[in-house]
């Protein structure tokens, strides 16, 4: 099995996703926020808010690029593996090094925490305008290094909210 046969594609809701993990992009304070972010707070309660605090407690919130992990709370996931993408600044301050290290972080911590499966949204492509086209292709590139080096994760499913962004990912993974 190649690494391209561990990749699925969805376009949905990442919320309702099956999966030992799902990953949040998240803003640094990791208390919640707008788009996916938001998303996940509402429909995994108030448990995920409580871990997230805990954390930023133990050691202030989470930097660009860097992943922290918290109870699933009600979501189909056990886990959120909450990562926090670039804003994009026309690739002045290493954005695209720093949506890659969003990817292997957050797959690392999944390995960590022995999730066989993770899914995730379009890191950095909402408010944080990252080129969805540029987004995608360091998303799949990332991940499909990544799984080339490990057995512990057997699926990876990338979860696109809209259209646009479904379209660019089924372009790269075929």
């Amino acid at each position: 099995m190649t690494s391209k046969d561990k990749i699925e594609l969805l376009k949905g809701d990442i919320t309702k996703i099956k999966t030992d993990a799902i990953v949040n992009a998240a803003n640094s304070s990791l208390m919640g926020g707008g788009g996916v972010d938001g998303a996940i707070h509402c429909a995994g309660g108030p448990a995920i808010l409580e871990a997230c605090r805990k954390i930023v407690a133990k050691q202030g919130g989470c930097k660009t690029g860097e992943a922290v992990i918290t109870t699933g709370g009600n979501l189909p996931a056990k886990f959120v593996i909450h990562t926090v993408g670039p804003v994009w600044n026309g690739s002045k301050y290493d954005e695209e090094n720093k949506l890659a290290n969003c990817y292997k972080n957050s797959l690392r911590l999944a390995i960590n925490n022995h999730c066989k499966t993770i899914a995730f949204p379009n890191i950095s492509t909402g408010i944080y305008h990252f080129p969805k086209k540029d987004a995608a292709q360091i998303a799949i590139e990332t991940v499909v290094d990544f799984l080339a080096q490990t057995d512990e994760i057997e699926k990876v499913i990338f979860v696109c909210f809209d259209d646009e962004n479904y379209g660019l990912y089924e372009k790269l993974i075929q």
